[in-house]
């Protein structure tokens, strides 16, 4: 046990120096604002301090129905199996989290769900040809495909203490990209395919999302074992994000309602409204994202544990749908 502390204390002080000498993502360079952009002047009038600070997370999905059973004669006490592990392990080492200003290719959407109630989840701007993608999970973004202008969507990168230092960048109608597994099956039976894109308009300035605060590079297909992994998410009301250094692992659902494998980190702290946050590692010039917190009982059911769906073909082929103006995937009719 002794031996085991001390490499994850050497671990650590070695993920801290990598974080601390890899810098920040830089914007993609002095691109000339396009037109003012009436919609996110609207929205950034709309989304006050106070608004942003009283949003909540997107509301947990229903869980899945349970088939009813006839009743049975009294038997011998049950054998099955345990309900399912979701959260920390005995003595598992948890890594702490801490609050900071964040960083400018990571920020949370805002938006107003069907009843006017503002809600919100996090998200990180992955590099693409036009500059203008968000990355979060499929549970945040499935509702509004299509045009929904009343619903006031918009993505505020690096948002902390009431302030939006680029301003909030509208997400274009039918700009929503969800899997059409997710739609198909929902969160639960579809929680390995729980990623979604945003495609964005500019800023109330005229500037591109990329131009303006730089962006993450998409990793998939490179498996569940990373290290160090720097976790970054929004905790709802909270006037700051959360970070955390930690690791992934490989994690095999115990549960039929969320099938699958997903990534698996432990970090304290990550509740509703981290949603979406990255899971973020060192990649020349900055970071690259290899999960988001999702998937698995939509990202966790504990404050100590999230995990990810694996980032693969499906990953892949959902960011070309949303960088090539594709048609997005829509809920069944």
């Amino acid at each position: 046990m002794v031996r085991r502390t001390r490499l994850i204390s050497r671990a650590t002080a070695a993920a801290t120096t990598l974080l601390l000498t890899t810098g920040p993502v830089p914007a993609a360079g002095a691109a000339t604002p396009g037109p003012a952009n009436p919609t996110a002047k609207r929205l950034n009038a709309y989304w006050t301090p106070a608004r942003m600070a009283a949003a909540l997370p997107a509301p947990a999905p229903p869980a899945p129905p349970t088939a009813p059973t006839a009743p049975t004669a009294p038997t011998a006490p049950s054998t099955a199996a345990a309900a399912p592990a979701d959260g920390p392990r005995p003595g598992e080492f948890i890594p702490s989290s801490r609050s900071f200003d964040g960083i400018p290719p990571v920020g949370t959407f805002f938006w107003t769900d069907a009843g006017g109630t503002g809600r919100t989840c996090s998200a990180s701007v992955v590099h693409s040809p036009d500059h203008d993608l968000v990355l979060s999970a499929g549970h945040c973004l499935k509702g509004y495909s299509g045009t929904a202008p009343e619903r006031n969507l918009g993505f505020v990168p690096q948002y902390h203490d009431g302030l939006k230092p680029f301003g909030i960048f509208p997400v274009r109608s039918n700009g929503v990209y969800v899997p059409q597994e997710y739609y198909d099956k929902g969160e639960h039976a579809g929680a390995a395919y729980d990623f979604g894109f945003a495609v964005t308009e500019p800023n109330q300035d005229g500037e591109r999302l990329e131009d303006a605060v730089g962006a993450v590079r998409l990793l998939t297909g490179t498996g569940w074992f990373h290290a160090p992994v720097r976790m970054i998410g929004y905790p709802g009301g909270a006037p700051k994000p959360l970070e955390c250094l930690s690791w992934t692992t490989w994690w095999a659902s115990d549960d039929p309602a969320d099938p699958g494998t997903f990534e698996r980190i432990a970090c304290d702290g990550f509740v509703g409204g981290t949603s979406g946050g990255p899971m973020l590692v060192p990649w020349p010039g900055g970071w690259a994202v290899i999960g988001i917190i999702g998937g698995y009982h939509t990202g966790g059911n504990t404050p100590q544990i999230s995990y990810s769906a694996s980032f693969g073909s499906a990953t892949r082929d959902l960011y070309d749908a949303a960088t090539t103006g594709a048609p997005p995937a829509a809920p069944a009719s």
